[in-house]
């Protein structure tokens, strides 16, 4: 089979307009060329793919079949080019054009797809690939190359992969409505005695504080339900019993789950999240822009 050489887009280009107008002296109006430059080129180009495309008929082109597929094709390519050329705009303006994010589900139900939203209102042309899962898969998925950053709950553990700490919160009580402690102002480890608790599933590093919390101050508890962080609200809501999570995630529910108060607790203890990334995305605009631009934190009031 001969080889096929398309080197050159210009006769491309000059095809889909002889295409679009039928003649050689149209197209060469239209492209600002000599209209013996559009018939050689065109002459070049049938000999390079070893076919006709058209019939010449008096001074009209007529396409062969070959001709319409041909067009197709470029019409295609041209739309892949445009695609390529927002692309290194937005290579050259913000250092990526696309990123492939991962969440801890603590961020990962509204905290972090409002992030995408503000980076998407700077440059509405990123594509962004966004998954939620545990924290540790997050760091495994990065560093297999799956993920290109992450939001977790620290600590971690990686040697391969960045990791800046974002900010750290206290942990709040969730409790029912029309539960007793719904009208205190603030929740202690005593008031935790002879209560249903709901945690996160464990192992898990806040169900692992909360449960040395109870163990250093000698408290026995009712029972325990343990749940995924995404049903955890709606226990509460429903009446299982009480929960101490991150304000974040309780602050997330509480628009779609009502049925529940929100309440401090003390001594506090705390959940700290960070960003963690490829080495190679070290300094990166895109990084920097969701550093810059990360939602506001509740307030626990």
């Amino acid at each position: 089979m001969a080889e096929i050489n398309l080197s050159s887009l210009k006769s491309l280009v000059i095809f889909k307009t002889l295409y679009e107008q039928g003649t050689a002296t149209r197209a060469a109006k239209e492209l600002g060329i000599t209209q013996s430059g559009v018939s050689r080129s065109l002459a070049q180009l049938e000999d390079n793919i070893g076919m006709a495309l058209f019939i010449r008929h008096k001074k009209r082109l007529i396409p062969m079949p070959e001709a319409d597929e041909l067009y197709g094709e470029i019409l295609s390519l041209i739309d892949n080019l445009e695609e390529m050329k927002h692309s290194i705009v937005a290579l050259r303006e913000f250092g990526a054009s696309r990123m492939r994010f991962a969440s801890a589900p603590a961020l990962g139900f509204a905290f972090v797809p409002k992030l995408i939203a503000n980076i998407l209102k700077i440059n509405p042309k990123y594509s962004i690939y966004f998954d939620i899962m545990p924290s540790p898969e997050v760091v495994r998925s990065i560093e297999a190359g799956h993920f290109d950053a992450g939001f977790v709950t620290l600590p971690v553990n990686t040697q391969a992969l960045v990791v800046e700490e974002l900010f750290s919160v206290k942990a709040v009580c969730l409790v029912p409505k029309n539960h007793p402690l719904a009208e205190a102002e603030l929740i202690t480890p005593r008031d935790l005695s002879g209560q249903h608790l709901v945690i996160p599933n464990q192992p898990n590093l806040a169900a692992d504080q909360l449960l040395a919390l109870i163990n250093e101050n000698n408290i026995r508890i009712a029972g325990k339900t343990e749940a995924n962080i995404a049903a955890i609200c709606s226990l509460v809501s429903n009446g299982v019993g009480i929960s101490l999570i991150n304000p974040i995630t309780a602050f997330d529910n509480l628009g779609v789950a009502r049925d529940f108060v929100v309440k401090p607790f003390e001594p506090s203890f705390h959940y700290s999240f960070g960003l963690t990334y490829k080495q190679s995305w070290v300094g990166n605009r895109l990084i920097e822009l969701i550093k810059s631009h990360l939602p506001q934190l509740p307030q626990v009031e």
